[in-house]
């Protein structure tokens, strides 16, 4: 800043509001000649060392269960985006579903002097994020935390469930089989549950039971398959790791897809219109998601002290080969 203070022939407090928010304060002529010797000097500002100075480092961070799902990854991306669009950077950290790791991400985002948090993950560490949450705003995506009193964004599950099991029984499926993976605490998979739970025992024409997946995934699928008469059977997987599971269990399996069985997911992967006829699926709005938790947390940052809502977005239907009329 010195050497473009001297060769400018401005203090070098003029070169610091230069380079910071008091650009204004300045006249367009010492403006244009800072401007000419940054661009002489090849001058760059620091800043990592501005925002520490500041208090400010414009540094968002997630917290991620699983940076291999690829729920995670768009949502992700909603996020970096919508922070890429205010003039934010994001730091992402994998928890990979391991307790530990997740303890450890928590404390070196907060070494990193991030302003806001967005948390994505089962929460085993409650008592860490409440100590962050007393330090910065918190927003949760997907999963809640009981412990936490904060803004939550993500699916409007019993609306989903509810539009999966119309789809079904328009199909003429009765006999459904929702798939899911263990609930493990998390808020999203149990709600999805026992949403399903309660709707289909209000279906007069139609019977349901919950599985979740375990190394015995094929054999179960085939005790359903091959049980009763309770009429046309589907499943009903609750995201794209169970979707996933079903497909290569049902080949394994040696059915026809999707002609012994229906099939329908909640995601909409890449890859669902290459098995067998496609696969119908309720498609998250997950780059919508993952900009509306962030701009939750931007309003937070800017001061609004309104008490915590949950944002609850609507999946869309997308048909395809698997849920055939029967």
């Amino acid at each position: 800043m010195l050497d473009v203070a001297q060769r400018a022939g401005v203090s070098k407090a003029s070169v610091s509001r230069f380079i910071g928010d008091d650009r204004a304060l300045l006249s367009d002529a010492i403006a244009q000649r800072i401007e000419q010797a940054i661009d002489d000097l090849g001058y760059r500002p620091n800043q990592m060392a501005r925002g520490l100075k500041r208090g400010r480092t414009r540094l968002i961070g997630m917290l991620v269960a699983d940076i291999r799902n690829p729920y995670s990854i768009a949502v992700m991306h909603g996020v970096e985006t919508a922070c890429r669009q205010h003039g934010y950077s994001l730091v992402v950290c994998n928890t990979d579903r391991d307790d530990e790791q997740e303890r450890q991400h928590l404390a070196a985002l907060r070494a990193y002097n991030i302003e806001g948090l967005i948390v994505n993950t089962l929460g085993h560490h409650r008592d860490q994020l409440l100590e962050l949450q007393r330090e910065m705003p918190l927003v949760l995506v997907d999963r809640k935390v009981e412990a936490l009193h904060s803004d939550l964004v993500g699916l409007d599950n019993p609306l989903a469930v509810g539009m999966a099991l119309d789809h079904l029984e328009q199909q003429g499926y009765r006999d459904i089989l929702l798939i899911s993976e263990a609930a493990d605490g998390t808020s999203s998979r149990i709600e999805r549950m026992d949403s399903f739970q309660a709707q289909i025992s209000r279906r007069k024409k139609m019977h349901g039971a919950v599985l979740e997946i375990d190394l015995d995934l094929p054999q179960r699928l085939q005790t359903f398959l091959g049980a009763g008469q309770a009429g046309p059977k589907a499943l009903f997987c609750a995201n794209g790791i169970a979707a996933l599971a079903c497909s290569k269990a049902l080949r394994e399996l040696g059915c026809r897809l999707f002609e012994d069985v229906g099939l329908i997911a909640l995601d909409d992967l890449e890859w669902y219109p290459l098995v067998g006829s496609g696969i119908t699926a309720l498609a998250q709005p997950t780059e919508a998601i993952g900009a509306s938790a962030f701009e939750c947390l931007l309003k937070r940052l800017r001061g609004d002290t309104s008490p915590t809502r949950s944002l609850d977005f609507s999946p869309q239907l997308i048909v395809r080969g698997s849920t055939q009329p029967v």
